[in-house]
């Protein structure tokens, strides 16, 4: 699960420096993360909405965020179940007012650690 935890981990902050650098008009199909190196699914940007909420950390981030889920992750919130089962992606594109830049998404993991019993998620559904 552990594993997991990591991909899910890397797949956030893949969409986040996607969301960055694609043009506003093009698509982030097969894009590789320049930190991670982690592919992003062609689909990702049809993926349901689970939920969308703002980060606000006085000088330190100040962020728009969303979570999609492919079909796996919307039926396993549903559910309220976790862990979440293979094959659960779930991608978060953030905004972030000041584009960050590798140290900071260094600390995403350690943020996570609190939602270690969630699978390292912290987002609920918002039905």
């Amino acid at each position: 699960m552990k594993r997991f935890a990591l991909l899910l981990v890397a797949v956030a902050m893949v969409a986040g420096v996607v969301a960055f650098t694609a043009p506003a008009s093009g698509h982030a199909d097969e894009e590789t993360s320049p930190i991670y190196g982690v592919k992003i699914p062609a689909e990702y940007r049809d993926w349901k909405l689970i939920a969308v909420d703002n980060l606000l950390i006085a000088g330190k981030v100040d962020q728009l965020r969303a979570q999609l889920g492919n079909d796996i992750a919307i039926k396993t919130f549903k559910e309220g179940k976790v862990p979440f089962p293979d094959g659960t992606i779930i991608a978060a594109i953030h905004r972030t007012r000041v584009p960050g830049d590798k140290a900071l998404h260094e600390t995403c993991f350690a943020c996570h650690t609190p939602a270690k019993d969630r699978d390292y998620v912290f987002t609920r559904y918002a039905p």
